[in-house]
């Protein structure tokens, strides 16, 4: 008998004589999922476009689309007025009868899509009508929610868009739908051809904090000036082309308020015409800096360039001081950027400014001057960490993908939580102001700015560069993203909570709001959890539990220098991830991507085997030994410590064989078995049988149930008598036979006994239930709390008769501060 077999018989009989069953699913007609199947049955055909290794093909192509543009800010009326001229690039091999444009300033019309689409259930409003019904208790509506319902009804928002012609001044045939715009062109645009048109535009700025957008004024009534300052964040300000790609043609699906945008990269020449005493942040590099900023200025911007820490290029007090005024003045701020996909501005007199140079090195961008720009109300937390939270986030971030090529990163402080764009964020922690004149920020405020900033500079890597469409895949740029802003933070204070762990997704994983990440952004319906964290912790485990760093590190760069300033998809990444580190995957990103499946591996036994030796002397007396160790019958016992007396010991003359020996007793029949079977075995049969009986090693099955239904690695925690521990990687692709069910055979040195098992013991893989995890299983900690219960009869909640006599008091208005 072959050895193997022998083993394998030998625990057979012991597994079917305690009831164990066999580890694999029993298939019925329909049952089995493949959790391996390939995902090229899902993914894009590779093409000459984007290949099968998930590079750009050799017929790779994207538009170009240039923007000059003369801007002028009306501060009183807090309107935008400009001039644009756009020269459209066509790299593609097809011929284009129009363009599209994104009328992003359109989405607040009442009568857009958006707006018209929004559910009672949206943002400040709680309840379905029928709760009215069902439980008396009106729904809710947030003063929020009437106070942007009431700037809709005092404003006239969007874009107002004229004399559109080509470059000899003819007009052109323009049609607005909603947040988008068509431009027929004269005749069609062949490839390898431009095409240049003027159009002039303007809009009333939007209240940022009225009505929740991405850009907008924020107004501080309270300023020594009289009527108060704003701060003006300007993003999706002007018309842009909209991207035509070889896997979409246009990008024209509406812009909703959530999905954000996906563009073009090109040249821009923008000169914004403002207040005298503002100072400007923008995208681009500033042309005419002799024109708008004082002597000392440039000389503080010089020093700054290799300062260790930030220099200060308008001072708390310049700024303090600069808003006390206002000018009927104005300067005329000029900014050029090349090769990027959009740009966006900032303005205000409130600014104070800081600047510190960074040395990445290199030959892409040597040196990069890292800015911030805020009011007195960013105080302390922004003259902290604002600056130098973008060094930190560009040195991190540059490891792992490639150097930052723009020659500034600017951090600027506003009405906007945190948004960003080429070159330029805006984000929006703050300080609090004290009736003392003191400012300070809490911990969470410390945390939210360094978190904040890192994640929004971080976006100049995805999507600014590597540019992913935003529309369609969320996950591609805030997932990667906030992947790589929970290394980067965990690299400047790893106690700071960032919310990428494994541990942070289980309770949406199993949810039942959970749907595929791969779901378009504007049908998402919880977009925090889906795009930026279950993306992010998938990739932290993708990194740490299946691939491994070094691996993963490797491919991840590839994919970020292969689509830098491209436009890559996920069949891109996917596929880069995969043919860089050499690893099948499919089974990952159909998993994590495509399903709602969640990990939830459980531990459901644990056995312990021992190697029959096959000879009946050892084996017998070893039964014996086993049978002798169960448990008596209680019956038997009762009945002996009643003294009651046995009838074969009140009758001794009356014996056979059997009782003076069991059924273990052995006779010549099993010896002479023993004896024919050792020699019937080939040498090396017989060669391992003797070494593995010497050895006499512990055999242990442990069953696994994927409750779950998500395939993962069974990390495996093994705990010994001696008090020892070791870890045991077992990869996914135990799964790959029997999805639901699996047996894992561990043998240990005859003095290694197990005593407990813990799967995924660290929390790395995201199991929503790590009580299952446990074998033998665990008393679970938890807390009750005592309270007092009210008896308050339903309905009597008022008792007039004691509230008419309350005095009527005034109420004092408290000075409002930001």
């Amino acid at each position: 008998m072959n050895i193997k077999a022998l083993i394998s018989a030998s625990w057979l009989a012991l597994l079917l004589s305690t009831s164990v069953q066999a580890s694999a699913v029993k298939q019925t007609k329909g049952d089995f999922e493949d959790k391996f199947r390939q995902l090229e049955e899902i993914l894009p055909t590779p093409n000459d476009y984007r290949n099968a290794a998930g590079e750009p093909g050799k017929e790779y192509w994207q538009q170009q689309v240039d923007y000059k543009i003369n801007v002028q800010l009306d501060e009183n009326q807090r309107r935008l007025t400009a001039k644009q001229t756009v020269t459209y690039h066509n790299n593609s091999p097809y011929k284009l009868k129009y363009l599209w444009l994104q009328l992003e300033q359109n989405r607040f019309k009442p009568d857009s899509i958006a707006e018209r689409t929004v559910e009672f259930g949206g943002l400040g409003r709680r309840g379905p009508s029928t709760s009215l019904a069902q439980d008396g208790n009106p729904a809710q509506i947030s003063l929020g929610e009437l106070r942007r319902q009431q700037y809709y009804d005092d404003n006239d928002i969007g874009y107002d868009i004229t004399n559109v012609t080509d470059e000899d001044g003819k007009p052109l045939k323009i049609t607005i739908t909603g947040a988008q715009a068509r431009i027929d062109l004269p005749k069609a645009l062949k490839s390898g051809e431009t095409f240049e048109f003027n159009l002039n535009f303007a809009f009333n700025i939007l209240e940022e904090d009225a009505v929740s957008a991405r850009a907008g004024y924020e107004h501080f009534p309270d300023d020594a000036r009289e009527g108060g300052n704003d701060i003006f964040l300007l993003a999706q300000w002007f018309p842009r082309l909209a991207a035509f790609s070889d896997y979409e043609a246009w990008h024209n699906k509406e812009f909703l308020g959530r999905g954000e945008f996906t563009l073009e990269f090109g040249n821009y020449d923008v000169k914004m015409t403002v207040p005298a005493d503002h100072i400007v942040a923008s995208t681009g590099v500033l042309q005419n800096s002799k024109k708008v900023l004082s002597k000392t200025q440039r000389q503080r911007l010089e020093q700054a360039k290799d300062a260790k820490r930030p220099v200060f290029i308008v001072t708390a007090e310049e700024a303090l001081e600069n808003e006390k005024e206002g000018t009927n003045k104005s300067k005329t701020w000029h900014f050029k950027a090349e090769n990027v996909r959009d740009f966006a501005w900032a303005s205000s007199r409130k600014f104070m400014w800081d600047a510190k140079g960074y040395d990445q090195g290199g030959k892409v961008m040597p040196h990069v001057m890292a800015m911030s720009y805020f009011p007195k109300e960013g105080g302390d937390l922004w003259k902290k960490y604002s600056t130098e939270s973008v060094i930190h986030t560009m040195e991190v971030y540059s490891r792992y993908t490639f150097d930052y090529p723009y020659p500034t990163s600017i951090s600027v402080n506003g009405p906007v939580g945190g948004m960003e764009y080429p070159m330029i964020t805006f984000n929006g922690p703050r300080t609090k102001w004290h009736e003392d004149g003191s400012r300070t920020y809490t911990l969470a405020e410390k945390r939210f700015l360094i978190g904040v900033v890192i994640h929004e500079v971080g976006h100049n890597y995805f999507p600014m560069i590597v540019n992913s469409d935003e529309r369609q895949w969320t996950w591609m740029d805030e997932g990667l993203n906030s992947f790589l802003d929970g290394v980067a933070g965990r690299e400047w204070d790893p106690d700071i909570p960032w919310g990428v762990e494994p541990r942070d997704i289980v309770g949406y994983m199993k949810s039942d709001v959970q749907v595929p990440i791969m779901t378009q952004s504007d049908s998402v319906l919880r977009l925090g959890p889906n795009a930026y964290t279950k993306p992010a912790a998938a990739l932290n485990i993708l990194r740490e539990v299946v691939m491994g760093r070094e691996l993963f590190d490797f491919a991840f760069k590839e994919y970020a220098i292969r689509w830098k300033n491209k436009r890559p998809t996920p069949s891109d990444f996917f596929r880069t991830m995969e043919e860089a580190s050499g690893m099948d995957l499919d089974w990952f990103w159909h998993g994590w991507f495509y399903t709602t499946d969640h990990v939830d591996i459980a531990v459901d036994s644990v056995y312990k085997l021992r190697l029959d030796t096959k000879n009946p002397d050892i084996d017998f007396e070893r039964r014996r030994q086993e049978e002798a160790e169960k448990p008596s019958s209680y019956f038997v016992e009762r009945n002996k410590a009643e003294g009651k007396k046995l009838w074969v010991d009140l009758n001794p003359d009356i014996s056979d064989y059997y009782d003076e020996n069991d059924i273990f007793t052995v006779t010549n029949k099993e010896r002479n078995a023993y004896n024919k079977f050792m020699a019937e075995l080939k040498p090396w049969e017989r060669k391992a049988l003797e070494r593995a009986v010497a050895e006499d090693k512990n055999y242990y099955v442990i069953r696994f149930s994927n409750l779950g239904g998500l395939v993962m690695p069974i990390l495996l925690e093994m705990t010994y008598v001696d008090g020892t521990v070791e870890m045991m990687h077992i990869p996914a692709e135990i799964w790959r036979r029997s999805p639901k069910k699996v047996a894992k055979l561990i043998v240990t040195d005859k003095d290694k006994e197990l005593v407990s098992i813990t799967v995924d013991p660290n929390w790395e893989t995201a199991d929503v239930n790590n009580h299952n995890n446990h074998f033998p299983r665990k008393i679970i900690d938890s807390r009750v709390e005592a309270f007092k219960k009210k008896s308050t009869p339903k309905g009597v909640t008022r008792d007039i008769m004691h509230d008419s006599k309350t005095e009527l008091k005034e109420a004092k208005q408290k000075p409002y501060k930001k």
